[in-house]
């Protein structure tokens, strides 16, 4: 079962935070969720209650980034799960996104990038 919650903070922040398992079963909730909040400018994704992530959320996730970008906004994802951390970036997932290991971090990666362009790599 997967949970997707999300808010929009004061600060011009879209937050997306699955909670669960993100795999083949739930990946369509997911893929769902991330289109609709991909038009913010700065999107995080707080994959902090995902306790696993299978090929298919894996291509959620990037085809949720991907849809952000190519409407103008920049993503950060917040993973503080050592073996999610691990896998993500065994598949150079750290290289086409910045990762960090907080929400509070990610706002402090956008503010870095400002004038940077998208927070691309850490």
């Amino acid at each position: 079962m997967l949970k997707v919650e999300h808010e929009q903070t004061g600060d011009g922040y879209t937050i997306c935070r699955p909670v669960g398992e993100l795999d083949a079963f739930t990946v369509s909730q997911f893929r769902q969720a991330l289109a609709e909040l991909a038009n913010g400018p700065r999107l995080v994704i707080d994959m902090s209650g995902v306790p696993f992530v299978d090929s298919a959320g894996l291509g959620a996730l990037i085809g949720g980034i991907r849809r952000a970008r190519e409407l103008g906004g920049a993503v950060v994802v917040v993973c503080n799960r050592p073996s999610l951390v691990r896998t993500l970036r065994t598949t150079g997932f750290d290289r086409i996104v910045a990762m960090t290991g907080t929400v509070d971090e990610a706002k402090t990666a956008f503010e870095e990038s400002r004038g940077q362009g998208s927070p691309a790599e850490s």
